[in-house]
């Protein structure tokens, strides 16, 4: 039996959420199959707890590949020992986030076992008759979806967007097999040494995994309003989006960019202000909680898919919500 497998993300011990994000894709494509679903757990003091949490949430197996030397993501490592499991237990199909780590690791794999990889993926299907998987993504710069299979070799490995789609909710009641895979000296890349981590603070943008996102687009007409988002965004302990059409006028900086051809965002609450809602960027957050709108073109596509939509001049509607939530007792904010 051709397992689908999905790569588990961890830092410091703890699993990233995107680990549990995979396995709600995981576990339709498994089911379409008629086969089991396993997580792949590479790194350091994941707890039992932990594991047993991937269970709860979808795999029926983990491979847990634990050392205090996988303590940080090094490719070069991290590689030989996925490479060396897919020999091992052959699975049909790998998904990997489309984060740094994902993006990094998964093409050293697909060489090392000689097989294809579509990155960037947003839908994920399995193809009636043949059961390959077929892996849809943006292309040319997010102005048309592609899907991609690759029927002659195997496993068929694809990098998925987070936050593309929701965790299953846990279920204590589930049951599988947490397998300890032991870790051998041939493993380890000497070569390589994580000295620290540093982010560039003037333009980093953590939208992914933020819980309220403020977005603005080209009705904000110039860079100095995007001060406006800044300062609700603070309010908030939020962090501030933006439209394709925002960023390619220079106005803010390409991590901020929501859509297709940007980030996938899921977070508890977004307000886009002055963003029409192309296709592109509605792709991006579909899976937001709450989602409010405002533009002043009452027939604008976002306010279709808003849970709150005003129609108004942005200009006014800003200033009149930052001016309320100064009124706020700050524990009411």
């Amino acid at each position: 039996m051709s397992f689908v497998w999905t790569i588990a993300e961890q830092y410091e011990g703890r699993l990233r959420g995107v680990s549990f994000e995979l396995l709600s894709r995981g576990r339709a494509l498994a089911d379409e199959l008629g086969t089991k679903l396993a997580s792949v757990v590479i790194g350091h003091g994941v707890t039992e707890e932990s594991l047993t949490e991937l269970i709860h949430r979808g795999a029926d197996e983990v491979y847990s590949i634990q050392d205090p030397r996988l303590a940080d993501f090094v490719s070069e490592s991290y590689s030989r020992i996925l490479a060396d499991l897919v020999e091992t237990y052959q699975p049909a199909i790998i998904l990997a986030a489309a984060t740094s780590s994902g993006r990094t690791l998964m093409p050293y794999v697909a060489i090392k076992v000689n097989t294809g990889l579509t990155a960037d993926c947003t839908e994920l299907a399995i193809e009636e008759g043949t059961g390959n998987l077929l892996q849809t993504r943006p292309a040319i710069g997010g102005n048309i979806m592609a899907t991609i299979k690759t029927p002659d070799h195997r496993p068929q490995m694809s990098t998925v967007r987070p936050k593309s789609s929701r965790p299953l909710p846990a279920d204590s009641t589930r049951v599988g097999k947490i397998v300890e895979v032991p870790v051998e000296d041939r493993y380890i890349d000497e070569r390589v040494r994580v000295l620290g981590y540093r982010t560039d603070e003037e333009d980093f943008a953590n939208i992914e995994e933020a819980d309220v996102v403020i977005a603005g687009g080209k009705g904000m007409k110039k860079a100095d309003n995007f001060s406006m988002l800044r300062k609700i965004a603070d309010h908030f302990d939020g962090v501030v989006g933006a439209s394709r059409d925002a960023v390619d006028r220079g106005w803010i900086g390409y991590p901020h960019q929501i859509g297709l051809s940007g980030k996938t965002i899921s977070p508890r609450l977004y307000i886009g202000a002055g963003i029409s809602g192309s296709i592109q960027h509605l792709a991006g957050i579909k899976t937001s909680e709450t989602i409010v709108s405002i533009n002043n073109d009452p027939d604008a596509s976002i306010h279709k898919v808003a849970d709150f939509g005003i129609v108004g001049d942005l200009f006014e509607v800003l200033p009149e919500l930052q001016r309320r939530l100064n009124e706020l007792p700050r524990e009411a904010q």
